[in-house]
């Protein structure tokens, strides 16, 4: 069975623990590794404009104990929200502060991180994880990367998101351990930004 039938026909993935466990691996190794692009294998069909990696992670980390919050766009598009209950189970909240995951249909309209769980200093990981579509992760205006996984530093060049976005996410590291955690998504790849990464925007 092709896995384009097999996602239509309700089932999570073909082969779905093996497949759930790509994904996982794939995501693990976005996070351990900040600002490296990763492809993700078993990418998902899902109504637009879900991306097919946006789609393979819902799949893979949603379930009936995760809150999911999605922004205007994505809530807004019937499609999406019954594909998003149907294939995962995962309840959808419209209080951000709530969510494990959050759903970003366009990284230039991301919402201010407060909005989200910041988690505690005994709890930090009850912070919510945002999944941010852009347009590119190749050809963006570039940042500069360093922090915990990254050797000496890196380079991003993800495009459509907002020209504060070094400044947030510097603010969200001055959180640590609390904070949010964030994977950009273009395609069927992904990069993850930890809260720990220091980001600067490179000088023109």
């Amino acid at each position: 069975m092709s896995f384009h039938a097999d996602i239509q026909s309700g089932s999570r993935f073909p082969e779905s623990v093996l497949a759930s466990q790509s994904v996982f691996r794939d995501v693990m190794n976005a996070m351990s590794r900040p600002g490296s692009i990763q492809t993700i294998g078993p990418t998902a069909d899902a109504p637009m404009p879900l991306m097919p990696s946006t789609a393979a992670v819902a799949l893979a980390l949603f379930d009936h104990d995760t809150a999911i919050w999605a922004d205007v766009k994505f809530d807004g598009t019937s499609e999406i929200v019954n594909w998003l209950r149907f294939q995962t189970g995962a309840p959808l909240t419209a209080d951000a502060s709530r969510a494990a995951f959050a759903l970003v249909s366009n990284g230039s309209v991301l919402p201010a991180f407060d909005c989200f769980a910041q988690g505690t200093p005994e709890y930090p990981d009850r912070s919510t994880t945002l999944i941010v579509q852009v347009e590119t992760l190749t050809d963006g205006p570039e940042l500069i990367l360093s922090g915990p996984g990254i050797r000496g530093v890196t380079s991003l060049r993800a495009g459509s998101l907002p020209p504060d976005f070094a400044e947030r996410m510097l603010a969200n590291r001055s959180l640590f351990p609390q904070g949010i955690d964030l994977l950009l998504v273009c395609g069927a790849q992904l990069v993850a930004l930890p809260r720990t990464v220091h980001i600067t925007a490179k000088e023109a």
